[in-house]
């Protein structure tokens, strides 16, 4: 028997089916590739090892499985010993903006502190981060916390962040005040999707001013944002973020009242220790930003 083809079985059979077992193994490999070489496998023993709708391992499949279950469901453990008894793997979600600008400064304190760090990297924002986190795919995310947590996921705020208008300085106007006391609001308005949490948020301050304001451009990022504003397309809402400023003929404008969005660390479950070490950093290196 193919060694490897046993391992993919292994994936299967543990998260009871090819699509969960895609996101399991860690190494890149696609759900027709894994479909592929269990059938080859199941070729050459001459047997089905599990029937496919609903998922159920057959009694050979259940033979199989119990025979290399012990090795393969082993193999983490066996690293942990063979490392000294540390795990310094850490599995991080973030969404693509905080990748980018604030990542890379943190995950190099991250080895600079915890010898032998090593991990990976997903995209993905509040949502997406509880739901991998909830299907242990990921070990910690840091995002824009706006939706109540579920049961599961622990946080720890990192940081608070002020929602701010973004104008082009072509158009003169110097306040927010000049946009939202208008009858009617007739510049286009930029946001994140309005599933965002930001977006969501923003829109429950302007009810509470008895404002009607609702996206024109719903975009992916608030870099995108930025640039869409510079252009002349609309009004823009952003974050008032450290390292990322707004663009050249850009002015940010405060919102009165409006409030604040923390950003901050989930996890479910205990965090390990190189958890630990990278949320600390994570809120150091948010004092010291903020601070400058």
């Amino acid at each position: 028997m193919n060694v490897h083809h046993l391992e993919l079985f292994f994936y299967v059979a543990r998260h009871g089916g090819v699509s969960a077992a895609a996101r399991h193994i860690p190494y890149g490999i696609q759900q027709p590739a894994i479909s592929a070489q269990i059938l080859q496998l199941e070729d050459n023993l001459g047997v089905t090892l599990f029937r496919r709708r609903p998922f159920q391992l057959t009694r050979e499949g259940q033979v199989l499985f119990a025979y290399i279950e012990p090795f393969f469901g082993g193999l983490d453990d066996m690293a942990r010993r063979l490392r000294g008894g540390v795990d310094n793997r850490l599995r991080i979600a973030a969404p693509e903006i905080v990748q980018r600008e604030y990542l890379p400064e943190l995950l190099a304190r991250m080895k600079q502190r915890v010898p032998g760090f090593h991990f990976t990297l997903t995209q993905g924002r509040q949502q997406e981060i509880e739901a991998l986190l909830e299907s242990q795919e990921i070990d910690l995310g840091l995002s824009v916390l706006t939706d109540k947590a579920g049961p599961n996921i622990q946080i720890r705020e990192v940081a608070t962040l002020s929602m701010v208008l973004l104008v082009s300085e072509s158009s003169g106007i110097q306040h927010a005040q000049e946009v939202l006391e208008q009858d009617r609001i007739e510049l286009p308005l930029i946001t994140l999707s309005s599933f965002e949490g930001v977006s969501r948020t923003f829109q429950a301050y302007l009810r509470t001013r008895g404002v009607d304001w609702l996206p024109s451009l719903e975009l992916g990022g608030l870099d995108l944002v930025n640039r869409y504003v510079e252009g002349g397309f609309g009004v823009g809402l952003s974050l008032q973020l450290p390292k990322m400023k707004a663009a050249s003929g850009v002015r940010e404008l405060p919102l009165p009242g409006a409030p604040p969005v923390t950003f901050g660390a989930l996890w479910a479950g205990k965090l390990t220790a190189p958890a630990e070490v990278f949320v600390r950093e994570a809120e150091l290196l948010a004092g010291e930003l903020f601070s400058r």
